[in-house]
């Protein structure tokens, strides 16, 4: 009985750990952004194009970030060119944008290119 109480709980518990976080920024479309936002607790979503410098210089750092994170928070990006309905839906006027999403609502947005220990800085303000 005992034995079966404890598979159980662990059972019950395991119903109740959330997905972790990729490990690596995930590609995002207007058709499946809202889905990922709401999938996972702090989302932070790189609004980007490929003509774009600034971008291109936030590319590694994002990548990197999404490894340092994995399983706390997922990275997603959008191409805005690609992407125009997100875009809009979201106000991106420049690009690089990052929105940081908890429980799939906005909670914050940071625009341009910055350090990589800035940017990180500013996304650790939304673990708590």
């Amino acid at each position: 009985m005992r034995k079966m109480m404890e598979i159980l709980s662990r059972g019950a518990s395991d119903a109740k750990t959330e997905a972790l976080a990729p490990t690596h920024p995930v590609d995002l479309s207007d058709q499946d952004f809202d889905r990922f936002v709401s999938s996972y607790p702090i989302v932070v979503v790189d609004f980007w194009a490929s003509w774009c410098a600034p971008c291109r210089f936030m590319a590694p750092i994002v990548k990197e970030l999404a490894a340092e994170f994995g399983g706390k928070i997922a990275f997603g990006k959008l191409d805005v060119d690609n992407n125009p309905l997100t875009a809009a839906k979201y106000g991106i006027m420049s690009i690089p944008t990052f929105i940081i999403f908890k429980n799939g609502t906005p909670v914050d947005m940071i625009v341009g290119a910055m350090p990589k220990q800035r940017f990180k800085s500013l996304i650790m303000q939304h673990l708590s």
